[in-house]
């Protein structure tokens, strides 16, 4: 390994190391930024909706074309013969899963309705790994040349889901992202289940879908690997939850969504709250450890564990003010 990759690597330890202080620091530089119910998430006041959305009633467009981004993907900062911070992240730094999968852009944001276009996974990883990696080093070029992160035209802002999954009893389903494995927040506690939003097959774009897929990818530790001729309508498992859901034994809102500070990840957030009893039949078989970090169960009370994503933390958060609403209990 030649020492400019060396010096590369070493880096990006540093940042997985350190992505709670460093989200913090970030988190200082936008300060007249809204933020999501008061954690670090950016966001814009419309983007927050005063009361959970039934998840049926947010409305997804989508634009076949896209304009382009404003900010080219970055070249700066990298190793010789590297020309995108992702092929040189799968050379010299590559998590347990890293693959270029379409993916959905987000164009428009006005809630109940989303406008989405194509994307590749790897888009989101150029710039907002790009961004954070030089934030580790005291740099800040490509930060401002983004300029406002909540600006959608200025990069190919990817969408990942984050859910908080709550037992109407009042207990959430807790994570903690292995640094080893994962390509975005290390080191860090998150909701369950959170997955990038991606089609499977060309499929347009379905959040209950992907939320489905994401449950039992995550939470009972199935594989990524459908298999061809895949129909996830005749999924005993996706007809189980989705029964479930319109039996009313499991209810899933968005709740809106925000702009991490240090990465530009960009997430919708969802709360679905579940009965005790079908959890139990769903989950009973919670993984202790997934492809992706250490699993376990904690009391829903209005706390935040540290250090929490901030889009873990705005979800939870907006899903305690809205417990009443959502019909949770907590013991």
């Amino acid at each position: 390994m030649r020492s400019d990759e060396r010096r590369w690597r070493d880096e990006r330890a540093v940042l997985n190391a350190s992505r709670g202080r460093l989200g913090e620091a970030a988190s200082r530089l936008y300060r007249d930024v809204p933020r999501v119910a008061g954690t670090a998430l950016l966001c814009r006041t419309e983007w927050i909706p005063d009361a959970p959305v039934p998840l049926e009633d947010v409305r997804l467009e989508w634009v076949d074309r896209p304009a382009p981004a404003v900010v080219a993907e970055p070249a700066e900062g990298l190793p010789d013969g590297y020309r995108t911070y992702a092929e040189a992240m799968g050379v010299l730094a590559p998590p347990k899963v890293f693959e270029d999968r379409p993916s959905y852009r987000l164009l428009d944001a006005r809630p109940p309705v989303l406008r989405l276009g194509p994307a590749r996974y790897f888009d989101g990883v150029n710039v907002g790994e790009s961004v954070a990696h030089e934030f580790a080093v005291g740099d800040d070029a490509l930060r401002r040349r983004v300029g406002d992160p909540c600006d959608l035209t200025r990069r190919a802002a990817l969408t990942a889901i984050t859910t908080v999954t709550v037992t109407a009893s009042g207990s959430y389903v807790l994570h903690w992202r292995d640094p080893a494995k994962v390509a975005h927040a290390g080191g860090l506690h998150q909701v369950m289940p959170v997955g990038v939003f991606q089609p499977l097959d060309g499929e347009r774009p379905d959040m209950w879908a992907c939320m489905v897929r994401e449950y039992a990818e995550e939470l009972l530790g199935t594989g990524e690997n459908y298999g061809e001729g895949f129909v996830q309508r005749e999924w005993p498992f996706h007809r189980a939850l989705t029964s479930a859901r319109e039996q009313g034994r499991l209810r899933a809102h968005f709740l809106g969504l925000g702009v991490d500070p240090l990465t530009f990840a960009l997430d919708l957030l969802t709360v679905v709250v579940i009965e005790d009893e079908a959890f139990q039949k769903f989950f009973g078989r919670l993984v202790a450890v997934n492809d992706e970090g250490a699993v376990s169960m904690a009391p829903f009370d209005g706390t935040v564990p540290e250090p929490m994503q901030p889009a873990g933390a705005a979800a939870l958060t907006l899903a305690w003010r809205h417990r009443e609403a959502l019909g949770i209990t907590p013991g």
